[in-house]
């Protein structure tokens, strides 16, 4: 041992084995292992969400009502037209953030009236709210790619 430096003298090293054709796996046996794991994958049951969280079936049914909702001046859907910020239900009770277009849309009075209706006429819903927020302010980049082909943006 000299300057902190360890060396060690190797006399033989093993070769180690060659590859034999007869130890490869053969097609057949490569296709049963890939059938055994597509069919675990298919098989898979997939996690349940809560009614109420985003992908549950009354997330999903207050999305759809508000999908019916069309801008009178704009042939889009509210939920596309991405003036829809958030959807909450916690226990039967929904609250949808939103925004409009303007502050001076013509439908400023009419549009959370109307969302709060049809989100109430869910059913599961027992009462919905309408927060309506303008900040952050609505920008045409908020819509779906859907809203933009249907305007011809795309």
């Amino acid at each position: 041992m000299t300057d902190g430096i360890r060396t060690e003298e190797v006399t033989s090293v093993e070769t180690p084995p060659r590859a034999r054709v007869d130890d490869a796996e053969t097609a057949t046996e490569r296709l049963d292992r890939k059938k055994d794991y597509l069919e675990g994958f298919l098989n898979q049951k997939p996690e349940t969400v809560p009614a109420g969280e985003a992908g549950g079936d009354l997330h999903d049914a207050v999305v759809a009502a508000l999908k019916e909702i069309y801008d009178p001046e704009i042939p889009v859907n509210i939920y596309d037209l991405g003036l829809i910020y958030n959807v909450e239900i916690n226990d039967g009770h929904a609250l949808v953030t939103m925004t409009l277009t303007t502050p001076h849309c013509p439908v400023a009075e009419s549009m959370p009236g109307e969302v709060e209706l049809r989100v109430g006429s869910v059913p599961g819903i027992g009462d919905a709210e309408v927060n309506l927020v303008w900040d952050p302010p609505w920008s045409p980049a908020a819509m779906t790619d859907e809203a933009r082909l249907e305007l011809g943006m795309l």
